[in-house]
């Protein structure tokens, strides 16, 4: 898909569809638009037949403007960044629905920063045009490009960095989300190493080491070989370096739990929904999205992505409820639900992050339940021990639109993980779920600035329109930008 920007003639650029986003009051392209259609798209608002309202869309077929259409695009009562963001992809979806092939949007009418807005157009019609791919031969895809189209020259610089910006985003957040979508019979640990490897094939600035379960052996990662050895599926680490600055520049670590099918291990889960547990990887399939993303932007930081992938199953050689075993760190843990495996597999993966002497540590993880309980499907749960990096993550999500909400990481949400038989205990009763799985984690980062993303909530949806939502690499990425300006 290709992204452009031009601020020539509105009506010479050639296209088979054009996005006018308006609200109730035209504004000068739309107004001007207008007059050229001898008030056709006044008369549809003052009929009632277009309201303005935002995300509300109609489509007008009129021969000879830009070959087709004119998709009308509501925006009334858009006026924070998440609104406009439902603005968008309501434009995107629209349009996609239509058998358009080149598309010209009017960045008119809805946000003043025209980089931003481009960067959420691409973003938008990349996901919004993303169809799983189940291994068979993919439909061609009809739409083939779009021309942003902004007031003045010095505008369309900037509207030509943020489509490059956002078109990648929308590419990692697809990667990640077919990553997401593949059955667990197919993604396994090894065939997450295997992608991982891909990723670094041609790349310069890009190289993969995957350690195996020997190797975690010697490192005496402990706890999160306690989790593979439940089943015939190896478990690795695998570790993707991006570098895009200089050596001595610090990298932020990207930790993402990838556990490709969670059966709950001993502690087996219900069967009903047991399916979705091949969702459990996303926050690994999300630092893979990145690093897709990084790659495309060429972006001058430094990014490590760590990844442990495990399969967690009950055999006779699965760890039992009861259980204690040794972290990397020294630390040992009593087991006392198998189904708390996430936090047994970062737990050593954070420890092995030291070794960077990371800027930042983000772990991404599809951790709890009870982060759905508490902040549903919207947004994802944030932890720290640092205020300023959990502020920045936030902002981040703000201006994404892939928000965050901060939970606190008190000594009294601590105490409740103190084992008589070791030095933790993997789970800290039934009260406050997310915030006592991050302490948890909390007692092997104590080295760097660390921040805890609980995904549990945002990484897939179920029914109807069931599948990953590449979410959060949009945060993760407005976040590593926000470093290097």
């Amino acid at each position: 898909m290709d992204f452009t920007a031009s601020s020539a003639q509105l009506l010479n650029i050639k296209a088979d569809s054009l996005i006018l986003p308006t609200g109730p009051q035209l504004k000068a392209s739309a107004d001007a638009l207008d007059k050229s259609l001898d008030g056709a798209i006044s008369s549809l608002i003052k009929s009632g037949d277009f309201k303005g309202k935002s995300a509300e869309t109609l489509v007008l077929h009129i021969p000879g403007v830009n070959g087709k259409r004119i998709i009308l695009l509501g925006t009334d009562g858009a006026d924070s960044p998440q609104k406009m963001i439902k603005v968008i992809e309501a434009g995107a979806s629209a349009l996609l629905k239509t058998p358009s092939a080149k598309a010209v949007w009017v960045g008119e009418g809805l946000s003043d920063d025209a980089e931003w807005e481009a960067s959420i157009v691409a973003r938008s019609l990349q996901t919004a045009s993303y169809k799983y791919d189940n291994g068979r031969k993919a439909d061609a895809k009809k739409f083939k490009g779009l021309t942003y189209w902004t007031t003045s020259k010095a505008n369309t610089a900037a509207a030509n960095k943020g489509l490059s910006y956002g078109s990648a985003v929308g590419n990692g957040m697809n990667a990640a989300r077919q990553l997401g979508n593949l059955p667990a019979n197919i993604c396994t640990p090894s065939y997450l190493a295997t992608q991982a490897k891909a990723l670094a094939k041609g790349q310069p600035k890009v190289t993969t080491t995957v350690l195996s379960e020997a190797q975690m052996k010697t490192l005496k990662m402990g706890s999160l070989l306690s989790v593979s050895a439940g089943s015939d599926q190896p478990g690795h680490l695998i570790v993707i370096k991006y570098q895009g600055a200089k050596v001595t520049a610090k990298p932020v670590v990207l930790v993402g739990k990838a556990v490709t099918f969670d059966s709950g291990g001993i502690s087996l889960k219900p069967g009903a929904g047991m399916d979705e547990m091949k969702y459990d990887m996303c926050g690994g399939a999300s630092v893979i999205g990145v690093i897709n993303a990084l790659i495309e932007t060429q972006m001058p930081i430094n990014v490590v992505g760590i990844i442990p992938a495990v399969e967690n199953m009950p055999n006779g050689h699965a760890t039992k409820p009861g259980d204690v075993v040794t972290s990397m760190s020294g630390q040992t843990i009593e087991v006392l639900n198998t189904d708390a495996e996430g936090r047994l597999i970062l737990c050593d993966a954070l420890t092995y992050a030291e070794r960077f002497k990371p800027d930042s540590v983000i772990d991404i993880a599809t951790l709890t339940g009870a982060v759905i309980g508490a902040l549903g499907k919207v947004g994802a749960g944030l932890l720290s021990n640092d205020d300023s990096l959990a502020e920045e993550l936030l902002n981040s999500g703000t201006r994404s639109g892939d928000r965050a909400w901060r939970l606190p990481l008190w000594d009294e949400y601590d105490d409740l993980l103190k084992s008589n038989f070791a030095d933790i205990a993997n789970i800290g009763g039934p009260q406050a779920g997310t915030i006592t799985a991050a302490c948890f984690l909390a007692r092997f980062t104590k080295k760097y600035r660390w921040a805890h993303l609980d995904i549990a909530g945002t990484a897939w949806v179920s029914g109807g329109e069931k599948g990953a939502t590449g979410r959060p690499v949009p945060m993760l990425m407005d976040y590593l930008r926000s470093k290097v300006g």
